[in-house]
Formats: structure tokens, C-alpha cells, sequence
């Protein structure tokens, strides 16, 4: 059984079709691991969400920035801007099944017996496992309980930037949303700095770090999948594996195979869905 980890698909249906037929993938025996960001931006959301749905359990999709938008603009009203693609879905005659399925996603996957985890941006310095999936756990009850439409609602935002264990409510739940589907850089005081979006090469003189070059990021010996940051090098970083590689921009998807000793792996150029360029993405 061949487990793969694919980037960051964002509604690109064709060259997901494409690269796991160049994989081989055989739905009856592999499991495909997305790490978020499945929709919007690219021209076909709709069945990028039927298709992972339709894996049923030979599927694991943790949720991205754009899955919450996603979510946010059917549940809670939030505005649809001209950028976004995601009329089809929310026209779909099976939406409310396809949202359903969607806001039971998680957060963070975790896989012991392989020692890799997945989520769609980062895993804050400060956390271990154990933490990590406990603050996951936190935003995916509200997102399953009562508060949803609330927190769908509130979620929008960069403060606060700082972690507390004493956080509360909304600030509480908005912080851990930013680390798991937001965050790239941090601050030299351990806040989450959210405006900086380039590579590391641009900030060469700056007091940015990126989160997984933390000094005190207490998941140091557990392999970490990401995705979210189209503008860094596609590449293994100590035990992290980044994996966007900007498909709807114009560059390639990437797929990483973690049930072999050393993860191996392929990518898939792709013809690029959007011109807007990538320092403009959310």
C-alpha cells in the first residue's frame, strides 16, 4: 500500500487527474493524503471536492485557508470576492452534502505508525504533537458544534498574534485557525507575522523566521507535510517537507510518497490557472 501526500490542489481537477494516473495510484489499495487548499483560485472546485469525496476513506484532507472561505461563505454569509471560484460549489444541487463532508475535515493528521504529520500551513514552534492536535481538536468542535456560524464569522483577522494559554473564545480559536491555515513567517518575540508571504531570500535582513526553522520548535524529530506557501522552494527542510508548488500559478503540483524509508518525490508541470501574481495570494 503506497501512501502519497499531494499540494496544494486549489481546484486544478485536471492536474490532479494527471499526476495520479502518472503515480499509479490504485484507490483500492493507496491512500492519497491532501494537505489542504483542495478549492478555489483554479477554474474546477466542484469536482476537485467530488473526487476527494468520493475516495471516501482512501482519502485524508486536512482543511487550508481556502476550505474555511469555503465554508464561511456557505454557512455564514462571508463575502465572495471576484478572485474567488467558488460559485459552482455553492450553486451545486449536492452542496449541503459536499460542505458537510467538507467542515468534518481536520486540521491535522497525524500518523504514528509512519511518524508524519500533515497540515496545511505549519505547526506553531511552542507545540508538540500532543498540543498541536488538542488546538486542532479546539477549532474542529466549533466547527462541528453550535458555534460554527460564529466562529465561520469571526475567524477573519491577524490579532492576536501572540499565543497564550489563557486565550479565550474567539481570539483563542482565530489564533490556533491562523497557525494551521496561515501561518508563514514569526516574529523574533514568537508572534505570527501574516503579511510577509515571499520567499526567505527577500527577507534576508529582516527578523522574520520561518516557522520551521525555529530554534525552540518543540516537533523536531516528527516529519511535518505542508503546504500553503507557493513561494518557497519545494524541498525537505530539516523534518519538514514543503509541497506547494504553485500549480494554479503556473508551476508544478508535487506529490510526495511517505510509505517508503525515504519519502520520494514527483511533480507534475502545470500550465497555470491565474495571472494575478503569487505575492497577492491569501
Amino acid at each position: 500500500m503506497a501512501v502519497y501526500i499531494i499540494g496544494d490542489v486549489q481546484g486544478c481537477f485536471s492536474e490532479l487527474q494527471s499526476i495520479i494516473q502518472a503515480i499509479a495510484f490504485d484507490p483500492e489499495r493507496d491512500t492519497l493524503w491532501f494537505v489542504g487548499d483542495i478549492v478555489n483560485r483554479g477554474p474546477d472546485s466542484l469536482p476537485t471536492l467530488r473526487f476527494i469525496r468520493g475516495l471516501g476513506d482512501r482519502a485524508v484532507c486536512v482543511l487550508g485557508n481556502h476550505d474555511l472561505h469555503l465554508l464561511a461563505a456557505y454557512y455564514a454569509g462571508a463575502r465572495v470576492s471576484s478572485r474567488d471560484t467558488l460559485q459552482p460549489v455553492l450553486e451545486a444541487p449536492d452542496r449541503q452534502e459536499l460542505m458537510e463532508w467538507l467542515r468534518f475535515r481536520p486540521l491535522i493528521h497525524f500518523d504514528i505508525g509512519l511518524n508524519f504529520g500533515m497540515t496545511h500551513a505549519g505547526i506553531y514552534p511552542g507545540w508538540g504533537v500532543e498540543q498541536a492536535c488538542a488546538r486542532a481538536h479546539e477549532i474542529e468542535r466549533a466547527l462541528r458544534g453550535e458555534q460554527m456560524n460564529e466562529f465561520l464569522r469571526e475567524m477573519y483577522g491577524n490579532e492576536p498574534s501572540t499565543w497564550s494559554d489563557d486565550l479565550q473564545g474567539i481570539p483563542r480559536l482565530r489564533f490556533i485557525t491562523n497557525v494551521f491555515t496561515r501561518m508563514r513567517y514569526l516574529n523574533t518575540d514568537g508572534s505570527l507575522n501574516l503579511e510577509a508571504k515571499g520567499a526567505p531570500r527577500n527577507f534576508k535582513s529582516s527578523q522574520l523566521t520561518p516557522w520551521f526553522e525555529c530554534s525552540q520548535r518543540a516537533i523536531k524529530h516528527n516529519r511535518i507535510a505542508f503546504g500553503h506557501w507557493s513561494t518557497l522552494p519545494t524541498r525537505q527542510y530539516g523534518s519538514c517537507f514543503a509541497l506547494d508548488s504553485g500549480c494554479l500559478w503556473g508551476g508544478r503540483l508535487t506529490v510526495l510518497r511517505i510509505d517508503k524509508k525515504t519519502p520520494r518525490w514527483s511533480s507534475l508541470a502545470c500550465p497555470g490557472r491565474v495571472s494575478t501574481p503569487r505575492k497577492s495570494q491569501a
